[in-house]
C-alpha cells in the first residue's frame, strides 16, 4: 500500500507508519453535525480501491440519530463517491491497531461536488475569494471543557476531579496549576497531536471549571477545520483515558462561561501575499472597513450555522464572555468583533460569535461568507465601540427557531453557500429543533406543576 500514498501522504503519518504493519483504515467525512461518518476496513483492503460509496442520506442525519426530510425532492439515498484526499492522512493513535484516518472527497456519480457535503461548504466559499484575487486566512481557537463521566442525562454535568483530589474550580484563568489538575489529560493531547503531525500554539486554563482552549496556527481555512475536525475526536479520546469526559457543547456548566470557537481572519492577495487590510503604510484600508461591515451585515443570518443547537443560545448572555451583539472594536473582548494588537501584516478581524458545537467546516464558511460579502458589497461598519459593549443592546436570535427564520430570509447568505445545503441544514436543524420542543425541561415541572 505504501507506494500509493507515500507521494501525498504528510510525514507525521508517514513516520507513524514506518517499520510497521498498517492493519486498519478509516474513510471519514465530516456529516452537518460535524460528526465523522464513513467505514473502516483493512488497510489492504483500502489499497486496492480508489473510491467508496455512502449514500447521500448520511446529510439528513440530524444529532438524535433521526432522518430530516429531503427538501430536493426523494429520499432515495442514491451513493455518494468517496476519493480519498491523501494530504489528510492522519494516525489514530490511541487505537490498539496501527490505524490511520483519511477525510475524503465527496462527489456524486457524475463527478461533481456534493453541494450539502461541509467540507464542500467551505471549499466554495473559499473558491469565491480566490476568483476575486484573495486568499483567506483564519487562525481558530478551540475551548472545551473536561467534565465528569456523566452517564445520566438527567443529571448535571459537574467539573472533573483533579489530581488533588478535588474538582476544577472555576474562574482560575490563565492558572498553570489550574491547567496542571488535568495534566494527564492534557500529556496526552499533545502526544495524539504530536504523532498526528499537529501544532498546538498554547494550551490554557478558561475561565470555567475544567475549561481549555487551544490555540492554532493560523492557515488556510479548509486544512484548519480539517484540524479542528481530528482535534475534538482526539481531545475525547485523551480525555476517555483518564475517567473523564471532554464536552464541545456551547454551555455545558449552569453559571460557568461557555466554550467559544473564536476565529481571526485575514485576507492576502493571490499575487503578492500582501494582507489587504493594510496599505503601504500600514494604516487600515477600505477592504478592512467593509469586511467588518460585511459581518455586522450578515452574521444575524449566519448565526443558526455559529449556534447550530438550542444549548447554543445559553452562551449569549452578558458578563460571560461571549458577545450578545455585533459590536466592533480594537482590542476590545466585550464586542462580538474584535481587532486584536497587531502590526500592519497580521491585522486581523476576530469573530467571537461561533461556539465550539459548531461544524468547523460550516463555521468558518459562515464567517468568511460574511467577510466576503462585506468586501464585495462595499459597506461600512457602523462606529467603532469604546466602551463595555454589554451595555448596548441585544441583536442576536434568542433561539434557534429565530437563527434559522433570519437565515433563511438573507438571500445572498443562501447564494454564497449554495441553495441546496441551505435548505437541506434548514431541514435538519428544524427537526432537531421540533424534537426538542417536545422536551418537558425539570424547570417546568419544578414551577409549573403545581402553580399555575
Amino acid at each position: 500500500m505504501k507506494a500509493r500514498w507515500i507521494e501525498e501522504t504528510p510525514q507525521a503519518a508517514q513516520d507513524y507508519v514506518d517499520g510497521r504493519r498498517l492493519d486498519e483504515v478509516e474513510c471519514i467525512v465530516a456529516d452537518i453535525a460535524g460528526v465523522a461518518r464513513g467505514k473502516a476496513m483493512p488497510a489492504s483492503k483500502f489499497a486496492h480501491q480508489e473510491r467508496f460509496y455512502l449514500p447521500n442520506s448520511i446529510f439528513l442525519q440530524t444529532i438524535t440519530g433521526d432522518w430530516a426530510d429531503n427538501p430536493t425532492g426523494a429520499f432515495t439515498e442514491p451513493d455518494m463517491v468517496l476519493t480519498p484526499d491523501f494530504s489528510t492522512a492522519t494516525a489514530a493513535p490511541w487505537t490498539a491497531d496501527v490505524t490511520l484516518q483519511v477525510i475524503h472527497d465527496v462527489t456524486n456519480q457524475s463527478g461533481e461536488p456534493v453541494p450539502t457535503a461541509p467540507r464542500n461548504v467551505l471549499k466554495r466559499v473559499v473558491e469565491l475569494y480566490r476568483a476575486k484575487g484573495w486568499t483567506p486566512i483564519v487562525a481558530p481557537e478551540m475551548e472545551f471543557f473536561l467534565v465528569a463521566r456523566n452517564i445520566d442525562p438527567n443529571q448535571p454535568i459537574i467539573p472533573p476531579m483533579g489530581r488533588s483530589g478535588r474538582r476544577a474550580a472555576a474562574k482560575q484563568a490563565y492558572s498553570m496549576s489550574a491547567v496542571d489538575e488535568y495534566g494527564k489529560v492534557i500529556d496526552d493531547i499533545y502526544d495524539f497531536a504530536e504523532a498526528q503531525g499537529f501544532e498546538i500554539d498554547g494550551i490554557l486554563q478558561e475561565g470555567g471549571a475544567g475549561q481549555v482552549e487551544i490555540n492554532l496556527n493560523h492557515g488556510d481555512p479548509v486544512h484548519l477545520a480539517d484540524q479542528i475536525f481530528y482535534f475534538k475526536r482526539l481531545i475525547r479520546e485523551a480525555a476517555l483515558r483518564h475517567d473523564c469526559f471532554a464536552t464541545f457543547m456551547a454551555k455545558p456548566i449552569e453559571n460557568e462561561p461557555g466554550s467559544a470557537m473564536h476565529i481571526h481572519h485575514s485576507v492576502v492577495g493571490v499575487q503578492d501575499g500582501r494582507n489587504i487590510f493594510s496599505d503601504d503604510q500600514g494604516r487600515e484600508t477600505a477592504a478592512f472597513m467593509h469586511f467588518i461591515g460585511g459581518m455586522q451585515r450578515h452574521l444575524p443570518a449566519a448565526i443558526a450555522l455559529l449556534a447550530p443547537y438550542v444549548n447554543s443560545y445559553r452562551r449569549y448572555v452578558p458578563d460571560f464572555a461571549a458577545p450578545i451583539n455585533l459590536e466592533w472594536g480594537r482590542d476590545n473582548r466585550t464586542t462580538g468583533l474584535r481587532v486584536p494588537i497587531s502590526g500592519p501584516e497580521a491585522r486581523r478581524v476576530e469573530n467571537r460569535l461561533a461556539g465550539m458545537d459548531c461544524n468547523p467546516y460550516l463555521g468558518l464558511a459562515a464567517s468568511l461568507a460574511c467577510g466576503y460579502l462585506g468586501l464585495i458589497e462595499q459597506e461600512n461598519p457602523r462606529a467603532e465601540c469604546l466602551g463595555d459593549a454589554y451595555m448596548s443592546q441585544d441583536e442576536l436570535p434568542y433561539n434557534l427557531g429565530d437563527a434559522l427564520d433570519l437565515m433563511e430570509e438573507n438571500e445572498a447568505m443562501r447564494e454564497v453557500l449554495g441553495a441546496e445545503f441551505v435548505a437541506t441544514y434548514q431541514s435538519v436543524k428544524r427537526n432537531e429543533y421540533k424534537e426538542f420542543l417536545q422536551v418537558i425541561s425539570p424547570w417546568e415541572r419544578e414551577h409549573l406543576l403545581l402553580n399555575v
